[in-house]
C-alpha cells in the first residue's frame, strides 16, 4: 500500500532556501502541503516563501535559524513542540568540510559536528515527542552516500553521516506500529553549494556522479509514499541496499558474547 504524504499538515523543512531543502520545499508544495522554511538568510526565506505560496497556492511561513548555534536549534525546537499542525520535519540542514584530519582546523570540525549531528538530534527529538503524542507524523533525516563510501579526507563528514542512518534505524524501531513513519535519504552527490569551500569543488566530480536537487527530492518522496526506511535515490537495485543490511543483522549474534573468538586466544 502507497503511503500519500498529500494535503495532511504542515512540512517543516531545515535549510530551505537552497540545494535539496529547496527542492522539497518545492516538491512539497506542488504537492498541496504547507510549509515551514527554516534558513539563516531571512530575505531568502521571505523571497522562497512569496515563490512557493504564488505558485501552489499553499501557506508558506519561515522561520530565521542558524541550526550551528544552540540559539538557533531551540527557536525550531520551540516551534515543533508548540505548533500542532506541523507533521513532518525534513532534517536536511547541514555542511560539508573535506581534507585530511591531520591538517583540519579544530573548531571548524567542532562546528561541523555541531551543524550535521546536534542540530539533527535535537529536531528529530523534538518531532519526535510531538508526533508520539498524536501517533501520526513523519521524520525524514537526511545523511549521505559518503556515509557508505568512505574517503580518506572525508573522515569527520563521513562520520556524520553514518551516525543519521544509524540514529535513524534505532527511531524506526522505536516507532514501529506508532503511526510515526520514519525515513532517511541517502542522496549521492548533488548540484548543490555545499561544495563550496568544502575542501572538494563541484567539477572536480563525475558528471555521471552528480544529481540534480529536484531529482533527488522526488525520488526520495517517491520512497517515503512507498514506506521505504532507507531511501538511497540512485541505488539501480534497491536489493543491494537489502543485502548489505541482511549482512549487517547477520553480525548481531556475534556481536556480544562471553568470550573472545577462537582466533584470538593464545
Amino acid at each position: 500500500m502507497t503511503m500519500s504524504t498529500a494535503k495532511a499538515g504542515t512540512a517543516l523543512v531545515t535549510g530551505a532556501t537552497a540545494g535539496l531543502g529547496a527542492a522539497y520545499a518545492e516538491e512539497l508544495a506542488a504537492r498541496g502541503r504547507d510549509l515551514l522554511l527554516v534558513a539563516r538568510d531571512q530575505a531568502r526565506l521571505g523571497s522562497a516563501a512569496a515563490n512557493l505560496a504564488e505558485r501552489f497556492g499553499v501557506e508558506v511561513s519561515v522561520l530565521s535559524a542558524d541550526l550551528a548555534t544552540p540559539k538557533g536549534v531551540r527557536s525550531v525546537e520551540d516551534r515543533l513542540a508548540t505548533d500542532p499542525s506541523i507533521d513532518m520535519l525534513v532534517n536536511n540542514a547541514g555542511s560539508a568540510l573535506f581534507g585530511p584530519l591531520s591538517a583540519a582546523d579544530p573548531d571548524r570540525l567542532e562546528w561541523l559536528i555541531t551543524f550535521n549531528l546536534t542540530s539533527t538530534t535535537r529536531l528529530a527529538a523534538a518531532a519526535a515527542k510531538a508526533f508520539s503524542g498524536r501517533g501520526s507524523g513523519a521524520i525524514v533525516n537526511i545523511s549521505s552516500a559518503l556515509a557508505l563510501n568512505i574517503l580518506p579526507v572525508g573522515a569527520v563528514y563521513s562520520g556524520t553521516k553514518a551516525y543519521v542512518i544509524a540514529f535513524t534505524q534505532a527511531l524506526a524501531q522505536e516507532f514501529a506500529g506508532s503511526g510515526v513513519r520514519v525515513q532517511v535519504v541517502v542522496p549521492g552527490a548533488l548540484e548543490t553549494a555545499i561544495w563550496d569551500g568544502s575542501g572538494i569543488e563541484l567539477d572536480q566530480l563525475p558528471k555521471e556522479a552528480v544529481m540534480a536537487p529536484r531529482d533527488a527530492a522526488r525520488a526520495a518522496l517517491a520512497g517515503l509514499d512507498a514506506g521505504e526506511l532507507v531511501t538511497i535515490p540512485s541505488l539501480p537495485e534497491y536489493a543491494r541496499w537489502e543485502e548489505y543490511e541482511n549482512a549487517r543483522q547477520a553480525l548481531v549474534p556475534g556481536l556480544s558474547l562471553t568470550h573472545p573468538a577462537g582466533r584470538y586466544a593464545r
